[in-house]
């Protein structure tokens, strides 16, 4: 027959271990959350410069239909400068 004596250092051994073991999991855990916030946030990210890309067409188209009726100055200025923005994002 085994006896076993569980004193206090006992107690306190095996707390320290217990949370040596939590406080690991939860640093782990920690970083495992971040790297799946990240892929979402990447996923994210490519749904709204998507949107952008459409949103900007959608306006280059509106400043060329001013520019058919007759709308000079700041239309075309603008146009311009949306087309230019389109083409150094088209070759980055």
């Amino acid at each position: 027959m085994i006896i076993i004596y569980i004193d206090q250092n006992t107690i306190i051994t095996a707390s320290v271990i217990l949370a040596a073991v939590i406080s690991i999991f939860t640093v782990i855990f920690a970083a495992y959350r971040w790297y799946l916030r990240q892929g979402q946030q990447h996923v994210d990210i490519e749904k709204m410069k998507e949107e952008q890309c459409l949103l900007t067409y959608g306006v280059l188209a509106c400043l060329k239909g001013l520019q058919e009726q007759g709308c000079n100055g700041p239309v075309t200025e603008a146009a311009n400068k949306i087309e230019k923005h389109l083409n150094q994002q088209a070759h980055e």
